[in-house]
């Protein structure tokens, strides 16, 4: 019977595509050539069953708890690896429970809240000034993060055309710098609603320190409660917010908009995107999103045609992510010492996993940033170049 060992070298020997080196029980071996880039040190042996069950979840989890480390930089042995997401293994009916999580209102208020509560001090730690937690915009890679966050909310703003006295929705709202910026600079009154607490409490903290009490308000709410208010906006935006949503909801999304968008009123979708329809990653959806998965372009462009809505614009900013993910890395591993006190070596180990590995998949492609720009019906006032 062969030993562990030689069961699990078996398995990452098909990893090759990029040559990197396997420390275990005192040896070393090279997979692929020539030299390897980064090496891997396996502290204890995975299971090949469990990598068999999901590759993801055994890597992940083996790196949270330091039975593998990585010597070398973690973001370029990830996006070296992640470009081989092919060879992955991923059991879908053992992982059922996991992969196919309720979508219905109570469990994914407590999906959202298991991430974005688990503390704004926490986000402060390493976000920007501005605490937006979305791709940011990079005109010049020598812009700080703050101003590539502030590029990417005027850029938004910008292509949703505003006018003083027009209504703004931010559905998925965040800490609220989008809705602060678009009152400031065009004096539009804006709503935003989000599942956090945490989120909710400190914007509407924001709006009294910012002085925007007359043009703003935030409110805990879930985007399928909007028909409800009997509110109506002429622009929508909702920013990193649909992917909380679930496959089989993208439908009551948008319905959501319809309802609540005015005739001819534009709404701005942000969101990352999969190539194709996928149910997302086990790690992913287990350490980091709960429910979290990636609707594809193509599903949502589909969509929109049985609401009258017309795509004017799409556009990607899938590089635009590395960039940011890779400063966010950077920011959390200056403060790794304070998180690992507060959180736990193990918890600092997964994030700075997490952000690597998104890092790496929008490098390599495997997922993308889109930005989609919808008008309800025909808007023929819109001026005919990309005015933005």
């Amino acid at each position: 019977m062969k030993k562990k060992q030689e069961l699990l070298m078996e398995f990452l020997s098909q990893f090759d595509e990029k040559p990197f080196a396997v420390e275990i029980d005192g040896e070393t071996h090279v997979i692929g050539q020539p030299e390897p880039t980064f090496t891997v040190k396996i502290n204890k042996p995975i299971e090949v069953k469990a990598l068999m069950k999901s590759t993801s979840l055994a890597l992940g989890e083996a790196y949270m708890r330091g039975d593998i480390e990585v010597k070398g930089d973690l973001y370029t042995a990830l996006n070296n690896f992640l470009g081989q997401l092919g060879k992955f293994s991923t059991d879908t009916k053992a992982l059922k429970k996991l992969m196919m999580t309720s979508s219905g209102k109570k469990n994914q208020q407590k999906e959202v809240a298991a991430h974005y509560d688990i503390g704004n001090d926490f986000y402060a730690l390493w976000l920007d000034e501005s605490m937006s937690y979305s791709c940011g915009y990079f005109k010049r890679k020598s812009e700080t993060l703050y101003q590539a966050q502030i590029n990417k909310i005027h850029h938004i703003l910008e292509k949703l055309g505003l006018k003083e006295g027009m209504s703004l929705l931010d559905i998925g709202c965040g800490w609220g710098q989008l809705l602060i910026e678009a009152a400031k600079t065009y004096k539009v009154k804006g709503m935003g609603i989000t599942l956090s607490q945490e989120q909710c409490k400190r914007f509407q903290e924001r709006i009294e320190e910012e002085g925007v009490e007359e043009y703003l308000t935030v409110a805990l709410m879930d985007y399928r409660d909007l028909p409800k208010s009997k509110k109506t906006f002429d622009r929508v935006v909702s920013v990193g917010m649909i992917e909380h949503v679930g496959r089989e909801n993208y439908n009551l999304f948008l319905s959501s908009v319809d309802k609540v968008l005015k005739p001819t009123g534009l709404f701005l979708l942000h969101y990352i995107s999969g190539m194709k329809e996928h149910p997302g990653d086990a790690w992913m959806r287990k350490y980091i999103f709960p429910g979290g998965m990636c609707p594809s372009l193509r599903e949502i462009i589909d969509l929109c045609a049985e609401y009258n809505f017309y795509t004017l614009d799409v556009e990607s900013l899938r590089r635009h992510y590395t960039e940011t993910l890779l400063r966010w890395d950077a920011n959390f591993n200056e403060h790794r010492e304070e998180i690992e006190e507060k959180m736990g070596g193990e918890f600092a180990r997964m994030w700075d996993l997490y952000l690597c590995a998104c890092a790496a998949t929008f490098n390599r492609g495997v997922i993308d940033l889109h930005q989609i720009l919808i008008s309800k019906g025909v808007n023929n006032d819109l001026p005919m170049t990309r005015w933005y």
